[in-house]
């Protein structure tokens, strides 16, 4: 009986641990909760169940946001003497399956946040086979649904003092290897394309937000393996590969 409670006060130390770990890469967490599921003897010789993360309003640094994160490692090696201190120390990486999901305005305040916003500034592009300067004023990001995403962009053209709209639609689609997100089948929806440069300058930048290399937790990187882009947000399927799980 003792070994029991003994195990489930070990399993609570480190579910604490890697919730303290997680948060401490966290500006903000509306919900996070990790769940160590192993039975005693098992725990001893090192061998974990599974380790299930799951998380509602995380704010990254550069104020990236996520409205939900479910990860699950299962069949996990650790180190036992660290983890009688209440560590989570991986013996060796980890593979988990990954579901992330961003609303419209998640995207929308990444896209305007200053991290993201400095890079679309002082623009070297060509308007009308002119040299021209643009800074991006403000990206309104949407998610009608059917698969496709939405870019409605002022720009400010410094040498004629013009603010521009840039709007189109693309299709988001991910690379072969799960490592990069493009957006393809561009559609104007309103006039004709202002500049070449400006639409792959934003194209790239959306696409960068979509990769979520940004939203990558130290000791863990993502692999997508599936996105869907529904009306309000984008729900990302993904396997990460787990170096470490950070705990305090």
């Amino acid at each position: 009986m003792t070994t029991n409670n003994d195990s489930s006060l070990g399993q609570q130390a480190l579910n604490k641990a890697a919730e303290i770990g997680l948060s401490s890469q966290l500006d903000q967490a509306d919900k996070l909760e990790v769940d160590v599921a192993a039975d005693p003897l098992s725990l001893v010789q090192g061998k974990v169940e599974s380790v299930t993360i799951e998380g509602e309003g995380l704010v990254m640094q550069g104020d990236l946001r996520m409205e939900e994160l479910e990860m699950e490692m299962t069949n996990i090696d650790i180190n036992p003497l660290s983890a009688a201190f209440g560590k989570i120390e991986l013996n060796k990486p980890t593979q988990a399956s990954t579901r992330v999901v961003l609303t419209e305005a998640d995207i929308n305040r990444a896209f305007n946040s200053e991290y993201v916003g400095s890079m679309l500034q002082n623009q070297q592009v060509q308007v009308n086979g002119q040299p021209m300067t643009i800074d991006t004023k403000k990206v309104d990001f949407q998610l009608p649904g059917e698969g496709k995403v939405a870019l409605n962009t002022t720009v400010f053209l410094r040498e004629t003092g013009e603010t521009k709209q840039v709007s189109f639609t693309a299709v988001p689609r991910v690379s072969a290897n799960g490592q990069n997100v493009s957006l393809e089948d561009v559609q104007y929806t309103e006039g004709e394309e202002l500049s070449a440069e400006l639409t792959k300058a934003l194209l790239d930048k959306a696409s960068e937000l979509l990769n979520l290399s940004n939203f990558d937790l130290e000791g863990m990187s993502l692999r997508i393996k599936q996105l869907n882009a529904e009306a309000g947000k984008l729900t990302v399927l993904a396997e990460a590969h787990v170096e470490k799980i950070p705990s305090s």
